[in-house]
Formats: C-alpha cells, sequence, structure tokens
C-alpha cells in the first residue's frame, strides 16, 4: 500500500524477541494503546511508552516468544498496517530478550494526574464528583474523562506539581466517600500516577471534560439535557434544579447530630418549615425544608462543605432534593414540622411502616436517634441564631458556627469527653 510504500513496515535485522520496537506512534501514546494493539496476538506483560527524541516509540513484551512472532508474522503478510489512532506503525523485533526498566512518564512528578477508578461501577461516577474529591487538595484547573483498556480514567490538572503530589499521596488507593455517590452506585477506589501532560485542552464544557479556568468556554450539545436546559454551566459546574428543600448528608460522625442542632444551623439563613432525619447508606441524612428556594441556595452555598465541630467532624455535604414540601405526619426526635403550632401526639406505628410512604424518595424519619453509641455534644456549646456574637450572614443574616461559651458553662458528654469548637472551615477531605 502506498502509506508504507516510502518506507518499510518491517525490518528483519534482529533475531526475533518477545520484545518488539514500535515506531512512528502517536504523540503522548498510551500504556493501554499498546496494550489494545498487541492484545489479539498475545498477552503484553510490559510495555515502554513515549522513548525517542521525538517521544513517538515505544517497546512492547511478551509473554511467550511465538505470541511476538504471530504479531510480526500477521502484519508483514497483511493488506492493512498497524495503526493507532489512524497512524501507521511501523514495528521490529527488538535486540533485547525483555524490558527490564519499565520507568515511564508516568513516573515523572508533574501538575497532571492520571486516574483511574476502579469498581464495577466506575463508568458511573461522573466528572462533577471527581471534581469534589480533588478539590479538596487545592484548585483544579481542568478535567478530562476517558474509557481505555485499563478501565474508566481521568486526567486532572493542578497548578503546580505539590499540589497535584499532595492530591495523589492522600488519594491513591483510597475510595471516594460513599455519601458522593449515588445510591446504586457501588465501591469505587483510585489508582494514581503521573500523566505527561502539563496542560490538558479542552475545547467544549461537557460531561467528560471541564476546564474551570475558563468560564467562557461553549458548552458542548452533549451537555444539554432532553428538555433543552444546560446541564452544566459557565463556570463548569453541573447545575442542579434549585429547591426549597436541600438533602444534607453528614459524614465523619464523631458525635451524634441531633434534630435540634440541625435547625440550630440552618436556620441561621432563615425560617426553617420542616426537617426529617433518615438513616441511608449507612449514614445520617437530612431534609430540611425552608418557605422558598432563595432561602435555601443560600444555605446552600454558605454551609456546603463545613462542618459543624472544629476537627473536621460532622461535614456537611449539601443538595437540592426533588421534593418541595415535606409531609411530616408525627412531631418526634427525628421529624418535625415547626409550622404546626400544636404538634400531633406521635402514634403507633406498624413495623416497617414508612410515614413517608406517599413522597417519591423513601426515607426513614420516626426511628431513635442515630448512632447511640457516638458521644453526645454539648447543648450549651451552641448559639441561639441572632444571640451575642452572631456575624452577619446571607439568608437570616446569622453565622451558625459560634464558638462554644466557656468551659464553666459547658455540659459535657457522656464520660466526661468535651467535642471541640464548631467551625465553617471546609478543609481537605477526612
Amino acid at each position: 500500500m502506498s502509506s508504507v510504500s516510502s518506507q518499510p513496515q518491517f525490518r528483519y535485522t534482529q533475531p526475533p524477541s518477545k520484545v518488539l520496537h514500535l515506531r512512528n506512534l502517536p504523540w503522548e501514546c498510551t500504556e493501554e494503546e499498546l496494550i489494545e494493539l498487541g492484545k489479539p496476538f498475545g498477552t503484553v506483560v510490559n510495555t515502554k511508552c513515549n522513548v525517542g527524541a521525538n517521544r513517538n516509540q515505544a517497546f512492547i513484551e511478551f509473554e511467550d516468544l511465538n505470541q511476538a512472532i504471530q504479531m510480526i508474522s500477521y502484519y508483514a503478510s497483511s493488506s492493512e498496517p498497524a495503526q493507532v489512532r489512524g497512524k501507521t506503525v511501523y514495528l521490529q523485533y527488538s535486540n533485547r530478550q525483555e524490558i527490564v526498566n519499565n520507568k515511564t512518564t508516568a513516573d515523572v512528578v508533574g501538575n497532571v494526574l492520571l486516574v483511574t477508578v476502579e469498581g464495577e461501577d466506575a463508568r458511573m461516577v461522573s466528572i462533577d464528583v471527581l471534581h469534589l474529591v480533588f478539590s479538596a487538595f487545592g484548585f483544579v484547573h481542568k478535567i478530562t474523562t476517558f474509557e481505555k483498556t485499563a478501565g474508566y480514567q481521568a486526567l486532572v490538572q493542578f497548578s503546580d506539581e505539590e499540589t497535584a503530589t499532595a492530591a495523589k499521596n492522600a488519594l491513591d488507593g483510597r475510595s471516594i466517600p460513599r455519601y458522593l455517590l449515588a445510591e446504586q452506585v457501588g465501591q469505587c477506589s483510585l489508582k494514581i500516577t503521573y500523566s505527561a501532560h502539563t496542560d490538558l485542552t479542552v475545547k467544549f464544557q461537557s460531561h467528560r471534560s471541564r476546564d474551570y479556568t475558563n468560564p467562557y468556554l461553549p458548552i458542548a450539545p452533549s451537555a444539554i439535557d432532553s428538555t433543552g436546559q444546560v446541564a452544566v454551566g459557565v463556570d463548569g459546574k453541573k447545575m442542579e434544579p434549585e429547591s426549597n428543600v436541600l438533602l444534607a448528608s453528614i459524614e465523619n460522625m464523631q458525635y451524634a447530630v441531633t434534630l435540634d442542632v440541625l435547625h440550630m444551623v440552618f436556620a441561621a439563613f432563615g425560617d426553617v418549615q420542616k426537617i426529617a432525619m433518615f438513616d441511608k447508606n449507612g449514614g445520617l441524612q437530612a431534609l430540611i425544608q425552608y418557605k422558598d428556594v432563595q432561602t435555601a441556595v443560600v444555605a446552600k452555598e454558605a454551609l456546603e462543605g463545613h462542618c459543624i465541630y472544629d476537627g473536621g467532624f460532622c461535614k456537611l455535604h449539601i443538595t437540592y432534593s426533588r421534593h418541595t414540601d415535606l409531609s411530616i405526619k408525627v412531631n418526634n426526635d427525628r421529624s418535625r414540622d415547626y409550622t404546626m403550632p400544636n404538634p400531633p401526639v406521635p402514634m403507633p406505628q406498624q413495623p416497617g411502616q414508612n410515614p413517608y410512604s406517599g413522597n417519591p424518595q423513601q426515607y426513614h424519619a420516626a426511628g431513635g436517634s442515630h448512632h447511640q453509641h457516638q458521644q453526645q455534644p454539648p447543648q450549651g456549646g451552641w448559639v441561639q441564631p441572632g444571640g451575642q456574637g452572631s456575624m452577619g450572614m446571607g439568608g437570616g443574616g446569622h453565622n451558625p458556627y459560634m464558638a462554644p461559651p466557656s468551659s464553666s458553662s459547658m455540659h459535657y458528654g457522656p464520660g466526661g469527653h468535651m467535642p471541640p469548637q464548631h467551625y465553617g472551615g471546609p478543609g481537605p477531605m477526612h
């Protein structure tokens, strides 16, 4: 064929070897692409990528010599040359019998991380979840996601090598926090190496790629849902349908969080109408209803990622709920309707009965207190919104994170333990 007439695709100057030398590869060819090329002929046990001055050469090592011979023989007699990304690849036997040093560009420290998401439901992990995970260590410039032989992968770009290294050291081998994943998504872990890239190219904001440094980047058609609404904002973040009801998930619960504590926190931004607490995915969640969407938006933006107690305890993750009006039938320690002046007397329920059966999202809000073994936070540690020392803030104009009173007035929890001070810092992921 004309594509190979000017340069022979094979050179037989070397005796057969398990290691093949590949030339004319596309720039930044990945290990996964090399494995995919050799997969029809046998098991590729080792690779060496981005070799040569132009970084367009590589080596692949087969498990068996006959597998390497089969690949060379096939393309020598085939009318179709070996190709990677549409480029003709030239093959020959290597003068080495094995790849001794497999140090690739992935071993070189850089500001871009190559992230492999492992797990049966890895492909269901959204780019927004990845952004939340990695943003805990610094500003994320860009993210691109793709699927390779190795699985679902992403490139995450930070501003510098130090931030990327901190994220890699903290997250490599760790699981994505359960509360960030949808209910139907199983556990997913992260395998992280360095990428040879230094600046990712993102042409569109979409569900597969984001540039958080360019709010004016056009939005890809794939980022627009069936209703014609843009699912990705100009800042590159997913636009959730706003609601007057917030869904709060609480992470790292070293101290019990009661309904009164939640009311204290969320009432700082406006009148809370209803609260329903329930257990889900092994943790505590709550639905908090405001009278209008604007108040809920202010509360969400102010509280997302903050911790109720100092030291990273009881961290809040908040999203909008699809509910608009909670059905609170009984006022107890797990549900409360603050709009009812005379709350009804709790009625005994049949085992397994859900008091919120009329709602599309099933949750149980009438059970006992959550995590009975946890230490109870002192009541004296909370200051009522609007009390002395509160600072001006959006919504209700109050700061829910108050310094606890002096130790002389502090109520101690079980065993004499005193929980830490409340604070509002989002901090890194725990």
